[in-house]
């Protein structure tokens, strides 16, 4: 059997795993990126049906100049790999009761509509607005991409966090600025797009609506995937290996340090450096299930509390729909209450909340000439809190769902819908190797963040780095996208 010899091997071709990867190689470490799939992606992956294109996972672009430092840093420009389109309204926001809000950067949109529903609020909402901005400067700007290797690191910042109010939830501090229920929930849902509830997640992650009035809402030509393909050919052009169908049954070490890793066809590869891309929990229990220097870590990841899981339906329609905006987010009467079925009660409830996303709005080349495609998703308990059989609920809460959009958003869908599939809590698990199905790894809780999240090192185990969701900062493209800056940043001085 050979046995290749690598500066670094990286678990998991996420965007996290990618842009790691990008760095290692580009820093002249011969880097081997792994990944299970038959295709490179993680969570962002392509389901491709019927002539149309859909991406499975992350949708909402925010933040490029994370990722155009991918390719600067390596002397190229993202633009001679991909395209990112602005979207706008960045979503358009509806209620069960008929209410309606477009939510942009242009600030005399927001204007009229905010003083059209609620007057004594559009004040209320630009002191939100700068309070959001000095959030981002302390927790984007100054730490997001900043390793917390221990206790004292995180405490130099905590004097500013404790001044912004981090121990406080994210909606108790849209509440004190504003005061309309609707525009409450406007602008306090971006937590779930990292997998927080906005009840209990700190009030760090109102950071994302500076993060997006300031740089917009992008969507690339191609669909994510064609961000993802963008990634992986600057990958190969700087001398990177990429290996599909690849998956790793267990990380290799001798004494206190890594070797490498041993592929489930048994085949063993060597590197210096091991740096996880892959689930959290799922590296600790079965990647390490032989190593007794971990056991700490290992106990501490199990621990952790997840964040929710997804239910999402991809479809796509033989008509087109004028008129949808590419992100829509959908409110059901409850918001509070249908977060803790979520969050607390495991509760697969009558009612939900939804993300609709219409691509084809802003690419219609990613469905056939006069179709439409889209993907629904409803945050759904993870799987260690209800005893939800999803293969036998599953497709009756698809049909709730698209009973819903046929009677409230998209007139006679039902008919309309040529190609159709479902991806479970039960799919996170066993495609994603997620601890208990969750979409978004360790929930983004305050005594879950910074130095409390996994470490970009793993400080027993020599050699042994992480990288995305489950490490800091945290989940969403931007911050696996950073997390790949600090996890480098720490090999590079380690080395």
């Amino acid at each position: 059997m050979h046995t290749q010899k690598y500066d670094a091997i990286v678990i998991g071709a996420g965007f996290g795993g990618l842009s790691l990867a990008i760095r290692l190689q580009a820093r002249g470490m011969k880097t081997l990126l792994l990944e299970k799939r038959d295709q490179i992606g993680g969570r962002a992956y392509v389901f491709r049906d019927k002539g149309f294109t859909f991406d499975a996972g992350p949708t909402v672009i925010t933040a490029p100049t994370c990722l155009e430092e991918l390719f600067t840093l390596s002397g190229k420009l993202m633009e001679d790999y991909v395209e990112l389109m602005p979207v706008l309204p960045f979503y358009r926001l509806t209620w069960d009761d008929g209410y309606q809000f477009d939510y942009s950067n242009d600030d005399a949109a927001l204007k009229t509509q905010i003083e059209a529903k609620s007057p004594a609020d559009w004040e209320g909402y630009k002191r939100f607005l700068k309070y959001s901005e000095q959030v981002f400067h302390a927790g984007y700007t100054e730490l997001a991409a900043k390793p917390f290797p221990n206790f004292w690191s995180m405490m130099k910042c905590a004097p500013q966090l404790i001044k912004l109010q981090s121990h406080r939830s994210v909606h108790s501090i849209v509440s004190r600025f504003v005061k309309d229920r609707h525009l409450r929930e406007a602008f306090s849902f971006h937590s779930l797009l990292v997998g927080g509830n906005p009840f209990s997640t700190s009030s760090i992650y109102t950071l994302i609506h500076y993060l997006e009035r300031n740089w917009g809402v992008f969507f690339p030509k191609g669909g994510t995937g064609a961000l993802v393909q963008a990634l992986s050919k600057l990958f190969t052009d700087l001398g990177g290996s990429v290996r599909v169908n690849a998956e790793v049954d267990e990380i290799l070490s001798e004494g206190d340090h890594v070797t490498g890793v041993r592929l489930k066809t048994g085949e063993e590869l060597f590197a210096r450096i091991v740096s996880c891309n892959s689930d959290v929990a799922h590296t600790y229990r079965d990647l390490l299930r032989n190593e007794k220097r971990v056991k700490t870590t290992r106990r501490k990841a199990l621990k952790s509390k997840y964040s929710m899981s997804l239910f999402l339906i991809y479809f796509g329609t033989n008509k087109k729909y004028p008129g949808q905006a590419h992100h829509q987010v959908i409110f059901g009467p409850r918001y509070k209450e249908l977060l803790e079925d979520i969050f607390k009660n495991g509760i697969v409830a009558e009612d939900f909340s939804l993300y609709l996303h219409t691509p084809t709005v802003t690419d219609p080349d990613l469905a056939p000439p006069g179709c439409e495609g889209f993907y629904v998703l409803s945050p759904v308990p993870h799987l260690g809190l209800g005893e939800i059989d999803w293969n036998v609920e599953g497709p009756k809460y698809a049909d709730r769902i698209l009973t819903y959009l046929d009677r409230k958003i998209l007139p006679d869908l039902k008919k309309h819908i040529v190609t159709q599939r479902i991806f479970t809590p039960l799919d996170f698990k066993s495609e994603l190797n997620s601890h208990l199905g969750s979409a978004f790894s360790i929930e983004p809780l305050l005594t879950q963040s910074a130095y409390f999240r996994t470490h970009n090192r793993d400080p027993y185990l020599k050699g042994l780095y992480f990288v995305g969701a489950g490490t800091h900062p945290g989940a969403g493209v931007p911050g696996v996208v950073n997390s790949a800056k600090a996890t480098a940043e720490v090999i590079a001085a380690d080395l």
